[in-house]
């Protein structure tokens, strides 16, 4: 994944292991990431080896914002190369999250920038990404950065 750029100030950066803590933090740190995300200390190893499988994937990254040493926001992305638009290359952004106490501030709108840069840069030719439908805000924001809905997700819980 590229090298990252600064912007106003905020700091890009690819994650490294010393930051779980944080991620998972963040990760918890609103009414769904809490019932999905268990306190980090409490399943180490499981993130730890999530953590791994990752970093060692050269399609797969897990981008950090930063003020100072403060973890304010994290994003992964995923580059997902396929037959469509010629053998095109998708970036799919997950678990995109912001510090609560600078939500609402334009924290989201420049992580979100920075991780559309890096698409660019890797040749994608969309970036995609899923929210889940309670959460109206969220679709709102993304459709102020310009995303448009254009699909409907489906799971299929294993």
């Amino acid at each position: 994944v590229p090298s990252m750029t600064k912007s106003d100030g905020i700091d890009y950066r690819m994650a490294e292991r010393s930051d779980l803590g944080a991620i998972v933090a963040l990760l918890r740190d609103d009414d769904f990431g809490v019932t999905r995300n268990p306190v980090f200390e409490d399943e180490r190893a499981k993130y730890v080896a999530a953590f791994e499988e990752i970093a060692r994937d050269p399609n797969n990254g897990i981008l950090l914002m930063l003020d100072g040493d403060r973890v304010i926001g994290v994003a992964q992305l995923t580059f997902i190369r396929g037959l469509s638009y010629t053998g095109g290359i998708r970036a799919q952004v997950e678990s995109v999250r912001i510090a609560k106490d600078l939500r609402g501030g334009g924290h989201g709108s420049l992580l979100m920038q920075e991780a559309v840069r890096i698409a660019r840069e890797r040749g994608c030719v969309l970036v995609q990404l899923t929210t889940d439908v309670r959460r109206e805000h969220t679709r709102r924001f993304y459709e102020r950065l310009g995303f448009k809905t254009s699909h409907h997700g489906m799971k299929l819980w294993l």
